[in-house]
């Protein structure tokens, strides 16, 4: 894919198939549009402002930054943390929407699912659930955790498994995620988000899971425990939702 330049180290990625491709299977063209060319955009162009301000070499791949958040100067932490995390965040779910043959989990990730969960369908509630029980914006996951296992979860906002800052019980390597920000959905399925949930069965590329989670099992990820983080981890969370409600009353 071309991506398109945006005047900095970051660049949004071309969505990969046509705005009209998932049409009646999910969303349709006119949420594709405003989600890559205005949200995902939006991410991209704060971001590259925040590495100007900050000073920083920026590395080249988005996961290493995100992974990094708090060796950053801690004036653009949080706006790395919320814009880095929706660049990363989007430049996989855009792949994860991509139109694929396979649509069931198969091979390796597939017998998991049905070792760690009982059942794909077991899955595949579990996930529903998470995104469902997800107050306000966020999104869902299936991870590969450090313990070799698969788990689903949620995080807010754009917050991500590979983050350093506390996010919970959600780290590990992604291998699936939906977005369940209300702008992914609502003009398509209006407050309904566990019927867009499920409607995502329907488009899933269960090959880039599979790619995922191969190299996953290679590599597997480190522990992270949430009692080694910073007393500004707290603090950063703070901030977090301090701009999270700003942007609600603006």
């Amino acid at each position: 894919d071309i991506p398109i330049a945006l005047g900095g180290p970051y660049v949004l990625p071309e969505l990969g198939f046509p705005y009209e491709a998932l049409e009646g299977n999910f969303v349709g063209s006119q949420t594709m549009h405003l989600h890559h060319d205005k949200h995902h955009a939006g991410y991209v162009s704060k971001l590259n402002k925040a590495m100007a301000q900050g000073n920083v070499d920026a590395p080249k791949d988005v996961k290493e930054l995100v992974s990094h958040i708090r060796d950053l100067p801690p004036e653009i932490q949080t706006t790395v943390r919320n814009n880095g995390g929706g660049h990363f965040n989007h430049v996989l779910f855009w792949q994860w929407l991509r139109p694929g043959e396979l649509r069931q989990p198969a091979q390796g990730l597939g017998a998991q699912i049905v070792s760690d969960f009982g059942s794909v369908e077991a899955f595949k509630s579990s996930f529903e659930k998470a995104g469902a029980g997800r107050f306000g914006s966020g999104w869902t996951w299936l991870i590969f955790g450090s313990d070799h296992k698969l788990h689903v979860c949620s995080t807010a906002n754009q917050d991500n498994p590979v983050m350093d800052v506390d996010i919970g019980d959600c780290h590990g390597a992604p291998l699936l995620a939906l977005d369940v920000w209300e702008h992914a959905y609502y003009l398509d399925y209006q407050n309904l988000r566990l019927k867009y949930m499920k409607a995502f069965w329907d488009v899933a590329n269960w090959e880039v899971a599979e790619e995922l989670y191969d190299k996953a099992k290679a590599n597997p990820p480190s522990p992270v425990h949430s009692g080694a983080f910073h007393q500004c981890g707290f603090l950063q969370a703070i901030a977090v939702v301090g701009t999270s409600l700003a942007a609600t009353m603006f």
